[in-house]
């Protein structure tokens, strides 16, 4: 009984804490990829903010610059006008970090044109020669436009950069005719990206578009993003191709990087920020070990509850176990004490009810076999032996009892002579109700035909006597009376609602039903009888008289035997005993029902003529 105890609680402890494991499990890991899926986008805006509002700086910067070149773009095409260019260089010069200008004329100068008046000279430019700041020697040039940004050039130190801004001046033909490069103080225009926090705290680059690295924070500086086989700078590279913006997850849960990327407007370059995958998802890290120690803890909690709650649980049903074993080897005890209302207290109850019952059904069923015993004994235990008849007959239940019947009954005629009454009769139900009201009828019919008088008068007087019981109740009971007497070669029947006998001439192969009316007894007092007659004339003529259950038997495809098939039994086995024509009707009729259980009762007597003298 100990091995059943732990087995139980175990199942108990499986059954219990597994739904709850998965519960917790299930909803650690949609929780851990939701938190880690918030965390990752609140960092993809947050680094994109700040890439956004670093590249704006610089872009200020630049347009500021782009700005005042586009002005001195705009004095292209018109009147030369030395104070003009003037202007417009004295403005770009001016701009926040610019550090130098540089103007310079692919061609010598132009002649100088006739004139009808006299002007003042124009101081001219040399090729090659810085502007200076100055609006000296500068010419008519049709338009331009910035067209590159050089890369940051650093001093030996490494300690000051500066870029360029190229300009080509074009004539009417397109053809290149002069050059504008502005430099500009790099670390002016980067100067509020190397003091943001991002700058300092990660891993960040200025690249161009092609990936190159124009300036890095990486102590392990190389050349270019991805030039190391590094799958996110890979990856960051790919997507700057095809994005202006974005982030990048590197490999791994979480990942072990990510990035983060924003082109500037106003220059062919990109600011990248790699982090690492851990820092950005540090909080839902450490909520993964608290989230397991809590679950963990929570589990030893349950484990802890169950044990303490099936304790009970499994004594009791030790106890109602111990008392089943020992109902089984045949020992009732007494009712086992109930201490809860739960639905163990519900199984003790209906154990004690169980047991209880059961005694009853035992005692039940002493009586049954008590019934089936006595009834079994009213049924003959063998054909009586009478010259010139050869006799069978069996009931088969279906229950213990029930309310088929059949007899043999010798009654006193005329002249003193004897003869034989055979009754079969059916009982309305099964059961002991059945058995009950048959041994009724077998009484009332066995003390009626001990008197003189026709058979049919017999029959009316047990009907009337019957009805004082039956009338309440509605029971009733199917009766086929045959009186054989084979001296006279004669056979007289009574029908009371039961189903015609069978008669079997071989002679002819004809199959004729002894018909007579008559209505069932225990119906109506009153009702009258007439009594049939047959003469035997041939020895080996068959008569069989059966109950409903023979002809209603039906096999597992619903099918009823009939009594067709009864008849082809009669024709195959004519010539054999009346013993044996009973066999062969009980034996097909179990082949022809298959594993279908037997529904009703089953009573045949055949009686066969074998020699009756000449009257």
């Amino acid at each position: 009984m100990t091995t059943r105890r732990s087995n139980l609680q175990a199942r108990f402890a499986l059954c219990l804490i597994l739904p709850i494991l998965a519960l917790l499990i299930g909803m650690g890991v949609v929780g851990f990829f939701w938190v880690r899926d918030r965390l990752l986008d609140q960092w993809q805006e947050s680094a994109i903010l700040k890439l956004e509002r670093a590249a704006h700086r610089m872009d200020m910067h630049l347009a500021a610059v782009k700005q005042a070149i586009r002005w001195f773009h705009d004095t292209s095409g018109s009147q030369l006008d030395e104070s003009v260019h003037a202007w417009a260089l004295d403005q770009l010069r001016r701009q926040e970090g610019v550090v130098d200008i540089r103007l310079t004329w692919s061609t010598p100068p132009e002649p100088p044109a006739a004139a009808t008046e006299p002007h003042s000279p124009r101081p001219s430019m040399g090729h090659g020669m810085r502007a200076s700041g100055k609006a000296g020697g500068i010419r008519r040039f049709q338009s331009a436009q910035i067209r590159e940004i050089t890369a940051p050039r650093f001093d030996a130190g490494g300690a000051h950069g500066t870029i360029s801004m190229i300009s080509e001046l074009l004539d009417e033909t397109a053809a290149v005719i002069g050059r504008l490069e502005v430099v500009a103080d790099f670390d002016a225009i980067f100067r509020h990206v190397v003091e943001s926090g991002w700058w300092q705290s990660n891993k960040a680059y200025l690249v161009d578009a092609n990936g190159r690295i124009l300036v890095c924070t990486d102590t392990a500086r190389h050349e270019a993003l991805g030039e190391t086989g590094d799958a996110l700078e890979k990856a960051t590279l790919a997507a700057m191709e095809a994005q202006g913006w974005g982030t990048v997850w590197g490999e791994g849960h979480p990942p072990s990087e990510i990035s983060g990327f924003y082109r500037l407007a106003e220059a062919p370059w990109f600011l990248v920020m790699i982090a690492p995958g851990r820092e950005i998802l540090a909080p839902i890290v450490d909520f993964r070990w608290a989230y397991s120690l809590t679950v963990i803890g929570l589990i030893l909690l349950v484990a802890a509850l169950i044990r303490a709650v099936t304790g009970r649980v499994v004594s009791e049903i030790k106890t109602v176990s111990e008392a089943a074993l020992q109902l089984s080897q045949g020992e009732f005890g007494g009712p086992l004490p109930v201490h809860s209302r739960d639905e163990v207290g519900d199984l003790t109850q209906s154990f004690n009810r169980m047991t209880r019952q059961l005694r009853e059904r035992l005692h039940l069923k002493a009586a049954m076999n008590l019934a089936m015993e006595v009834q079994q004994n009213l049924l003959p235990a063998a054909p009586p032996v009478v010259p010139g008849l050869d006799i069978a007959g069996r009931s088969v239940y279906c229950q213990e009892t029930g309310g088929d019947y059949f007899d043999y009954i010798f009654r006193t005629g005329t002249h003193d002579s004897r003869h034989l009454c055979i009754a079969v009769g059916d009982v309305v139900g099964h059961g002991i109700s059945a058995a009950l009201l048959m041994t009724t009828v077998r009484a009332l019919l066995r003390s009626r035909l001990d008197r003189p008088g026709p058979l049919a008068a017999a029959v009316e007087d047990v009907n009337r006597l019957l009805c004082r019981d039956t009338g309440a109740s509605g029971s009733f009971v199917t009766l086929f009376l045959l009186q054989a007497e084979p001296a006279a070669g004669r056979l007289a029947w009574v029908r009371a609602g039961h189903d015609p006998a069978l008669l079997f001439k071989p002679a002819t192969g004809e199959i004729a039903a002894l018909e007579a009316p008559g209505m069932a007894l225990g119906v109506d007092a009153s009702a009258a009888y007439q009594e049939g007659g047959h003469s035997l004339s041939n020895a080996g003529d068959v008569v069989l008289i059966g109950t409903d259950g023979v002809w209603d038997t039906r096999n597992a495809h619903s099918e009823r035997f009939g009594k067709a098939r009864v008849g082809e039994i009669l024709r195959r086995h004519a010539d054999e005993t009346a013993a044996a024509i009973l066999e062969a009707v009980l034996r097909s009729l179990e082949e022809f029902r298959g594993s279908m259980p037997q529904e009703d009762d089953i009573t045949l007597v055949v009686v066969k003529p074998e020699k009756i003298p000449l009257p």
